[in-house]
This record gives C-alpha cells, structure tokens and sequence, in this order.
C-alpha cells in the first residue's frame, strides 16, 4: 500500500502527524485565554501548534522554549603543536594532546569543576577543528568563550563563538514543551482543546517553525522530516 502521507482527522491541517498512533489518545487540556487573544490570532490558533503548562495557573499556552544553545569551536592552526590547555570561566583544562579525539577533548571539559557530566557534547575529528555545544545546565544561556593556551612550536588554538546561547522567550512553565494542539481552535479560547503529548512529529509540517534540540525534545516525541523513516 502507499504510504500515508497527510492525515486530516479533526479540524485543520494534520500533515505535521507521523502517525495516528498517539492521536486516539490525545488528552483534552484547558488554554489561557490570556495567551490565546484575537489580537494574536485573529483568524485561527492552527492545528499542530506547540503548548506549554503556565505552573502558576495550570492552564496552556503557547510554547516559548525558544532559547538557544551556545556552540563554540576549536581550530588548531599553526605547526609543531604538542598540545594545548581551554579554560572556561576561570578552570582550565589538563594538557589535552593537538591530536586529541574529540571523546578526550570532552572529558576534559566534563573533567572541570564549573562543568557537569551532560553539560557541554564535543564533535570533530581527531586533531580537530572541534566543536563544544553547551547542554544540560549550561543550556539555553550565553556562555564566555573559552581561552586556549597552546604549547609547541608556533601552534595555535583559535577559539570562536558560531552561536551565541540565548534564553528562552519565558520562564513561567511554557519554556518546557507539553505537547501540540490538535485541532484548530478560535480565540478568544474557550473550553477544553485537544493536546497530543507523544507520537511521531513531522517538525517541516509544522505551522511555526520549531527546534528539535536541546530541552525542546522531552522524549516522549520522535522528530522526523516528511521524507524521515
């Protein structure tokens, strides 16, 4: 059989579901009407639109955990480079070896009193260049950039800041994701709404655009692209 690309049960356009596994069992949650005005959406809040839980009324909202992870690379430049230090925040690294793989150049970095275990994630090749995304509780935040004190010939280790981190848009509750409504709604919002808090989401299908990274992905959703498995 061809394989089921759009679904269109309810109100709205669903081709954001991966499936309908997790559909029949979407759970009814009560919007804030503070958050869901005409003056915002004047003609529909769309199906497919991520919420957040406010804790201080239990009510939802839109989901606002927008924040950004700060990522920074290191780039060996040079030659006769033996090996090099990072300090971060003030704590600097034991000597990490020019060809390091880029496992070695995270255990040094986790090694560090002022980062936890989950806290930073490093990718590259042996040797570099290497790039250190920041996670965990340095998530969602600007960072200093790191300082590298290279040893060896004339060796360097350039230090580079590609993303600045950034905090998310609030800190009431909705900055954590709860799910994505269902169905579209009409403001002012009223009544209870159809919330689907796991399943399969197609993020290209999404009515805003939406970041798989970081704290936004709870575990109870598979992120995929129209054309993902």
């Amino acid at each position: 059989m061809p394989r089921l690309a759009t679904e269109t049960i309810g109100t709205g356009d669903q081709s954001w579901l991966g499936s309908v596994h997790a559909l029949y069992n979407a759970r009814t949650v009560s919007p804030d009407p503070a958050l869901f005005t005409l003056t915002t959406y004047p003609e529909k809040i769309p199906a497919g639109l991520p919420l957040g839980l406010v804790t201080a009324n239990g009510l939802y909202g839109p989901y606002t955990g927008d924040g950004t992870d700060e990522v920074q690379t290191a780039t060996v430049g040079g030659s006769g480079l033996t090996s090099f230090t990072l300090t971060f925040s003030g704590q600097t690294t034991t000597a990490i070896a020019a060809a390091a793989t880029a496992a070695t150049v995270q255990a040094a970095l986790i090694a560090l009193s002022n980062i936890g275990d989950g806290d930073v994630t490093v990718s590259g090749n042996a040797g570099g260049p290497w790039t250190i995304t920041f996670a965990g509780a340095l998530a969602n935040a600007d960072q200093p950039q790191m300082t590298a004190t290279p040893t060896g010939g004339t060796g360097t280790v350039t230090i580079a800041t590609t993303v600045a981190g950034g905090l998310d848009a609030s800190a009431d509750g909705r900055q954590v994701l709860a799910g994505f409504l269902v169905t579209d709604q009409k403001a002012p919002a009223v009544g209870g709404w159809p919330m689907l808090d796991h399943g399969r989401i197609r993020v290209d299908r999404l009515p805003v655009a939406f970041a798989t990274t970081g704290h936004n992905t709870t575990g109870l959703f598979t992120f995929i692209t129209s054309t993902g498995a």
